[in-house]
């Protein structure tokens, strides 16, 4: 009966230790080279008109709706900057806003879709294409 208790115990700290391996690899291979992410951000200011909040809310469905397991993955990423917050001086600086923007930013490349933004905030599947030609270039890159 010992011997019987002993290899279970055996067995269930063998198969223990398969898992445990196996969630590490998972673990180490969700993490996303910042040469492969590609970060979308949308900057604006307190004080926002309706078509400002579109073009932040269009852009976030569209990339949810093109891009929903890459968003998951962190591949694709989308954040928006109120450029009257303090801290958001540094973020702006980093990719080069001024002011009101939707930009597109992979490593040293920049796609700066703002009029693009504007002139179909109320057209979002116009927007929404707007985006993908933008990205896709981008994530079929290396």
């Amino acid at each position: 009966m010992k011997q019987v208790l002993m290899m279970s115990m055996a067995l269930f700290m063998l198969l223990g230790s398969f898992a445990c391996n196996s969630q590490t690899k998972k673990t180490e291979e969700a993490k996303v080279s910042e040469t492969d992410k590609v970060e979308v951000y949308y900057f604006h200011f307190t004080r926002r008109c309706m078509t400002c909040n579109a073009v932040e809310k269009e852009s976030k469905i569209a990339l949810e709706t093109l891009y929903p397991n890459l968003m998951k993955a962190g591949t694709v990423t989308f954040t928006e900057v109120n450029l009257d917050e303090e801290g958001s001086k540094a973020i702006a600086q980093k990719v080069k806003a001024s002011g009101q923007a939707l930009l597109v930013i992979k490593g040293e490349q920049r796609i700066d879709l703002t009029s693009q933004g504007f002139m179909n905030a109320r057209n979002p599947e116009k927007l929404q294409q707007e985006i993908k030609k933008a990205i896709d270039p981008l994530l079929a890159a290396k």
